[in-house]
């Protein structure tokens, strides 16, 4: 009941509420117009033709078809809501100022030559790196020692340990941090550590923390020497601004730390409690030169939500490059609305079209794009070993009926795909070949790929790809593989649900 309660009265039930109020009243009144002025007719013609002009835009498929059908099965509705909030719109000042932070942020990183040369040995791995860097302009590195998690637990100690040898400043970028054992442990080590004068810096999304912080949260942190933002403050406007969301999750530490993956700061992520059974999730940690990129993302939505500050010192965040002799080339990179490519996504197909053997993708949501799924039906078709894994308990009931209603043509074109039994699996992992691995926020639907602030982590030969593979492989033995017979006994109207839920999914 008490969770009822603090659900009923939370922050985003109230916006929602308001939200949806404000849309009635005006889809009301324009009801009422159209009726009375008969011009149901004019209705359907603009219809027809904002749809023509939908399937002209430069942007996915999947989503242009969404919102066609939409349009003219409801050209009232439809079409009102398209021009209220879609085309992947932002807030300007959102856009603009991201934009201008990130270029602020464009000389802090350089690639070093020596590491283009190393590449371009093998022009597959070079083809890999040059793609990310190009479009997100994130550099690769050696010179990284790389820390694979295959659960929260693991993760969690790691980062207490990690920051209380903070000397100089601490940074934190969540998507949802929730008060409980995890947020307390790393709060009150935080505490002593402003104590002691080092810097400590947090941002958290104001969506995604609307029902697990409260109101007051960040005036409460700031009174404690924690400098805090929210991130696209929640706003009941008509114009809906809540597309897009800082779903990324980065700790650094004194720019020689630093940690990304799938592990929101939560008890639900460390098994603390239990929601959706037990919770298996994965993160990285990187020790070295590469954290430079990790720091620059989180300096760059910084400088953002601080107005762009010119007083920032940006150089005392950054440290000399490190030598040394750890393997493999590690490429951490940003993803975000405001770029001119979808780099999460251009990732993620290069990896599946990139492999000779096998391709083991971790999950929790199957909402696959036109692409997405031609190349992992095709990389299947060609002998490549494509497995999947995503989850046997739901945290999104509707999600996960999209998920189940991608599974036909996969498993026909020889891709096998597996549900983890146990609970919820949270991890956004892809390993390839012993060569690649991918580590990061990135979930396989289209609201990672076009709207939501991304981060991922690229790493090629490193020995923690292997341990990738194997917490995948091990994952596999407590899970059950779908059959192609299982779903083609699926009854007609869950079918139906299924492939009405499918061609919306880009608007959710």
């Amino acid at each position: 009941m008490r969770k009822l309660i603090k659900v009923l009265t939370s922050r985003l039930v109230a916006f929602g509420v308001l939200i949806v109020l404000q849309i009635a009243l005006v889809f009301s009144w324009l009801y009422q117009a159209t009726i009375y002025y008969q011009v149901s007719p004019i209705l359907e013609i603009l219809a027809f033709f904002l749809a023509i002009y939908v399937i002209n835009k430069q942007e996915d498929a999947s989503y242009k078809i969404a919102w066609c059908v939409f349009i003219l099965v409801t050209p009232l509705i439809g079409g009102g809501l398209y021009l209220l909030c879609a085309g992947r719109k932002m807030p300007k000042k959102l856009y603009y100022g991201t934009t201008q932070a990130g270029h602020q942020m464009y000389d802090l990183l350089v690639q070093d030559p020596s590491v283009v040369e190393r590449m371009k040995k093998d022009p597959s791995v070079y083809k890999m790196f040059e793609y990310a860097h190009r479009c997100s302009e994130f550099p690769s590195y050696i010179g990284t020692e790389v820390e694979y998690f295959s659960s929260g637990e693991q993760m969690f100690e790691a980062m207490k340990r990690e920051l209380k040898k903070a000397k100089k400043f601490i940074f934190l970028e969540y998507f949802i941090i929730a008060e409980g054992k995890m947020w307390d442990a790393i709060e009150s080590i935080l505490e002593e550590k402003v104590k002691e004068g080092v810097e400590v810096k947090l941002i958290y999304d104001d969506f995604g923390c609307s029902t697990t912080l409260p109101r007051n949260y960040q005036r409460k942190m700031n009174e404690k020497g924690i400098e805090t933002y929210r991130f696209n403050k929640m706003r009941p406007a008509l114009i809906i601004q809540m597309n897009n969301r800082d779903h990324r999750k980065i700790m650094v530490i004194d720019n020689e730390v630093g940690f990304t993956g799938g592990v929101n700061i939560a008890d639900e992520y460390i098994n603390e409690i239990e929601r959706f059974g037990y919770w298996r999730d994965s993160g990285v940690m990187l020790k070295g030169n590469a954290v430079r990129s990790l720091t620059d993302m989180f300096l760059g939505m910084y400088t953002f939500l601080k107005n762009d500050d010119p007083s920032i010192d940006y150089s005392k965040y950054l440290n000399q490059l490190f030598r040394s002799d750890y393997h493999g080339i590690i490429q951490p990179f940003s993803d975000t609305p405001t770029d001119d490519a979808d780099v999460g996504i251009g990732v993620h197909l290069n990896l599946v079209n990139n492999a000779k053997q096998y391709i083991y993708i971790d999950t929790p949501y199957l909402v696959l794009n036109g692409d997405m799924q031609t190349a992992l039906c095709l990389a299947a078709q060609n002998g490549v070993d494509v497995r999947i894994l995503v989850p046997y308990i739901p945290d999104k009931r509707y999600v996960f009926q999209i998920t189940r209603g991608n599974y036909e043509p996969l498993l026909k074109a020889g891709v096998r795909l597996y549900e983890y039994t146990p609970g919820f699996n949270h991890s956004k992992t892809i390993v390839c070949d012993d060569e690649f691995g991918l580590v990061g926020t990135i979930n396989t639907d289209y609201r990672s790929y076009f709207l939501h602030f991304e981060d991922g982590v690229l790493i090629y030969d490193n020995p923690e790809i292997f341990k990738m593979k194997d917490a995948f492989l091990k994952a596999l033995e407590e899970s059950k593989e779908v059959s192609l017979a299982s779903c083609r006994k699926v009854l007609l109207p869950t079918r139906m649900v299924r492939g009405i839920l499918r061609i919306m999914a880009p608007l959710f």
